[in-house]
């Protein structure tokens, strides 16, 4: 594992610099939201190489490092293209404002701050794409296929979501209301659930239920960070503070009948829901 660990420390190296130029982009611009395009790219480009580190003892790419390495290449290309666009309308994302309100003066270190632990939890995921692309079993399995179908399912419900989003927000009629259509009826951030559920592919592929590739289990660690982040930290709780501010009382009801993260059908009892 000599030449796969020093490529992940490499990797980590990367990711920090490359958070660390996401730190200079907002301040020449004034728009943070920037720094979630560089993410995205930056762990897409480090999780697709490292997908392509040389298993020990294989002189080709397997067939599941090609495949590793395509799925990381094109979610990250996919996620940074579309948070690059959002952030060249201009419009700084709600999460970042307010951070620049509540910080005050302290906004730039301490997002400073922030964006390496953005960097951590890039580290942890590409961690994962590595151990993923590293499972010496040579044959593609059945856990493999699921892995594909759990990846297909995230991308796919992501992108329902970010449209179903857009179709409401475009609607003139729905200024100032909650949405609360299609996957916004199961739950109240199901663009965040199912990035999240696509991540869950790369442990799939790591984990050999047979022991012969124990490190695999290492890669849980990547979708484990990212949902304490998410639900904990820089996801749910920023957005839902600014849709408090902005929505009020209306999206205090919408609270009450839909759950924050993992999607079903929503309450209609007015009982509190959980996470």
């Amino acid at each position: 594992m000599s030449v796969p660990i020093f490529a992940f420390g490499l990797a980590c190296v990367f990711l920090c610099a490359a958070m660390t130029g996401a730190w200079f982009m907002q301040r020449a611009t004034g728009n943070a939201g920037w720094s979630d395009a560089f993410w995205s790219l930056a762990v897409g480009l480090a999780g697709t190489a490292l997908a392509l580190v040389p298993v020990e003892g294989t002189d080709y790419p397997t067939t599941r490092q090609l495949v590793v390495a395509l799925l990381v290449a094109v979610w990250g290309i996919r996620l940074g293209s579309h948070i690059a666009l959002r952030s060249m309308q201009g419009k700084e994302d709600s999460r970042y404002a307010q951070f620049r309100v509540e910080w005050g003066d302290d906004f730039q270190p301490r997002l400073f701050r922030f964006l390496m632990i953005q960097a951590a939890a890039g580290a942890f995921l590409a961690l994962s794409m590595l151990l993923a692309a590293q499972n010496p079993v040579v044959e593609f399995r059945i856990q493999d296929w699921l892995a594909l179908l759990v990846l297909a399912i995230g991308i796919a419900g992501e992108t329902m979501a970010d449209a179903q989003l857009r179709r409401f927000a475009s609607d003139a009629r729905n200024k100032g209301k909650v949405c609360d259509a299609g996957l916004w009826a199961w739950s109240r951030h199901p663009n965040y659930f199912f990035e999240w559920l696509g991540w869950l592919a790369y442990p799939l592929f790591a984990v050999d239920l047979s022991g012969a590739h124990p490190w695999g289990y290492l890669a849980l660690t990547g979708p484990a960070f990212m949902y304490w982040l998410l639900v904990h930290v820089s996801g749910v709780p920023p957005l839902e503070a600014h849709m408090l501010r902005s929505r009020g009382d209306a999206f205090r009801a919408y609270q009450r009948r839909v759950p924050a993260f993992f999607p079903r059908p929503p309450r209609q009892d007015g009982r509190p829901n959980i996470r």
